[in-house]
């Protein structure tokens, strides 16, 4: 069976850099690692890509108020990303920027072609003058319908009025062909809302030809037979896809992961229609195949509400690996609520959902079986003994949780096309544990041991690591650390090697005194020790008379009265006549400050931009060398070194400390 399964290529989008890694962006690529992950297990080539989206206007303006050059802003905020994903233990085949030169390769290859297509007699890339309102946000031109009280509705902010010479893709060329494909499912969008939602658009007649090319942006991929152009938005941004995998440059590499694979493409809703109309007229266009598979999942508010910065309750992927772990926030991400549905971050319940399913259930069943083998035989596998119906019953919702985890991750044998559902995979693996837990304590094991019976204690405690074994493996894409974690405590010395779909399997078990679990088993720590929830709002206890008090003690509420916010270092320079002075540029979230810091025999100024660093934020501004400077920032010195003090991974600027 392994060998009939096509490749499958997964990718999520690229996203923009002109934001810090959020978990919007965390949850549609966990679902893509968890995908690829799962897929492999199979015994199913699998090819997993994401990357950033950096070309544009309003890369160009941030990195200009950030007094950069656009380039060392994208490479700035492509690493912010890197590192979020390594944080998360994401393991991607590829890491595409729009900036790579086989990217822009790519592109000028596409745009050539397209060029030189016509249908229905006519060019299908066209010359033409756009006069229209012009929204910098939302990077793209926008009709006064949509306007509210003159207002772009998304960003809140008045259109530009432009007029310039553009090139357009004759999108109204291929609605037809695109609409056909779409309802006959050879572009299958799910959930069947969106595929409808789409259709419905295509029906209003609303959807015209699109620009392919910018006169006025500057940072962009200049278009080949005029350079004066730069590429615009999709026609950059979508051939990423193809771009990353060998168009252009690797006709082997490409027919193999796009011409060969089932391709699936996952991706919020606010992007749908680029991805379901213009992607797959582009490709027609050029003579290349749609993608088999859009998946669009929904938006997610937490505890209840929109995420926003002003209400302070966005979530960071680096402080939930903080708190939870790599793959504790992977499990807390993806379990909140179905995939491809608008949902709400329980963010409160958190802690307790962690220490419900992870520490209790999971985390307990290890520890309590790999123990009692230690304790009772030595750490060496126990082997199986006297058997009742109780084992049976076991294997038998082991074998239907195997069956229910295949099933959704197996191509429909009747038209090829996959299941999107990373939930029923973790409620697969989750109900084996269900099942391992009630079965340890409906045979007692510890009451086994109390009477002596070995031999019923032997079948019963192998048979609970048979379970753990499995539910590991069928855990892997979502835990993948503290899976392995858990194999290396069932004795596999090469755990990696057990991720297999053969693996999953029971018939070698089934054998007489026959064990997976080779041994010696051993549990050093908890896979996942408990959580205690933490009340930010509880205060310290009073110092007792007898304590000792430092000098020049404050009191918390004098401690309060101190403002200390993150700030990230936009420009620094030296002050002119002074050798230990910089002048530092700082952003404060929306804010701008000016610092002078007596830093400069320990700090090149050019090494200081992108810094993130510590300041006192309420101090009153003061001039030094007539140069106004407000605030301070925070420095460790031990005589002849000095050290700024920092955050240990990105955060906004402008982020409260205490």
């Amino acid at each position: 069976m392994e060998s009939e399964l096509r490749p499958i290529y997964i990718t999520t989008p690229i996203y923009y850099v002109n934001d810090r890694p959020h978990v919007g962006h965390a949850y549609t690529t966990i679902v893509a690692d968890y995908l690829a992950r799962a897929y492999r297990l199979l015994g199913r080539e699998a090819y997993f890509l994401t990357g950033t989206d950096e070309h544009g206007a309003k890369v160009a303006e941030a990195a200009r108020a950030a007094g950069m050059t656009p380039r060392e802003w994208c490479d700035k905020h492509a690493a912010l990303f890197r590192e979020a994903w390594r944080r998360l233990d994401i393991r991607y085949d590829s890491f595409i920027r729009t900036t790579d030169a086989r990217h822009e390769r790519g592109v000028g290859k596409m745009l050539e072609k397209l060029r030189t297509v016509s249908k229905d007699g006519r060019p299908v890339v066209y010359e033409g003058e756009y006069a229209g309102l012009y929204c910098l946000g939302c990077e793209k031109f926008i009709t006064e319908k949509e306007l509210v009280d003159g207002l772009c509705p998304i960003h809140l902010t008045k259109p530009q009025e432009l007029k310039e010479r553009n090139y357009f893709f004759r999108l109204t060329a291929y609605l037809d062909d695109v609409r056909r494909l779409i309802e006959s499912d050879q572009v299958r969008i799910l959930p069947a809302e969106r595929k409808n939602e789409v259709l419905g658009l295509l029906k209003q007649d609303v959807l015209e030809d699109f620009s392919i090319s910018r006169e006025k942006v500057d940072w962009g991929i200049p278009i080949p037979w005029d350079p004066a152009q730069n590429a615009y938005v999709w026609v950059d941004a979508l051939p990423n896809y193809i771009t990353a995998i060998g168009y252009g440059d690797n006709e082997k590499e490409f027919a193999h992961w796009w011409k060969g694979a089932h391709v699936l493409h996952l991706m919020a809703k606010d992007i749908l229609k680029f991805h379901a109309v213009y992607w797959p007229a582009m490709l027609l266009a050029i003579g290349e195949k749609p993608p088999e598979t859009l998946f669009i999942h929904g938006y997610f508010t937490v505890n209840g509400q929109k995420m926003s910065k002003t209400l302070r309750n966005t979530l960071d992927p680096h402080a939930m690996v903080d708190q939870f772990g790599p793959d504790g926030a992977r499990y807390l991400l993806l379990t909140q609520f179905q995939f491809g549905q608008d949902g709400d971050l329980k963010a409160d319940l958190f802690t307790q959902q962690f220490n419900a399913d992870l520490a209790n259930d999971l985390g307990n069943l290890v520890s309590r079986t790999v123990a009692m083998i230690e304790k009772h035989f030595g750490g060496k596998a126990p082997g199986i003994g006297r058997e009742d119906q109780a084992d049976a019953f076991l294997e038998t919702q082991i074998d239907a949780a195997i069956t229910e985890f295949l099933d959704c991750l197996l191509d429909d044998p009747a038209d090829g096309s996959i299941e999107v559902d990373p939930n029923r995979g973790i409620a697969a693996a989750k109900r084996i544990v269900h099942e391992a837990n009630r079965y340890f304590d409906v045979t007692k094991p510890w009451a086994l041991a109390k009477a002596g019976d070995t031999e019923r204690l032997k079948t019963v405690l192998t048979r609970s690591a048979e379970a753990i074994r499995r539910a590991a493996i069928m855990l892997n894409p979502i835990i993948p650390g503290k899976s392995l974690q858990i194999l290396r405590a069932l004795g596999f010395t090469d755990p990696d090697r057990e991720l297999t779909m053969s693996g999953l399997r029971s018939e070698k078990f089934n054998t007489p005194a026959r064990t997976l679990c080779p041994g010696p088993f051993h549990l050093d720590a908890p896979i996942f020790p408990r959580l205690e929830k933490v009340d930010a709002k509880t205060e310290k206890k009073p110092v007792t008379d007898n304590a000792t008090v430092a000098e020049n003690v404050i009191t918390i509420d004098q401690f309060r009265q101190t403002q200390l916010r993150t700030a990230e270092i936009i420009a620094a320079e030296k002050v002119e006549g002074a050798d230990k002075l910089l002048k530092l540029q700082l952003a404060l979230g929306d804010q701008r400050r000016q610092i002078v810091a007596g830093i400069a025999l320990h700090y090149k100024p050019e090494d200081l931009v992108g810094r993130t660093i510590i300041i006192v934020a309420n101090l009153q501004p003061t001039k030094i060398r007539g140069i106004e400077s407000q605030g301070m920032l925070l420095a460790a010195s031990d005589g002849g070194t000095l050290r700024l003090l920092t955050t240990d991974g990105p955060i906004a600027s402008g982020s409260s400390i205490g």
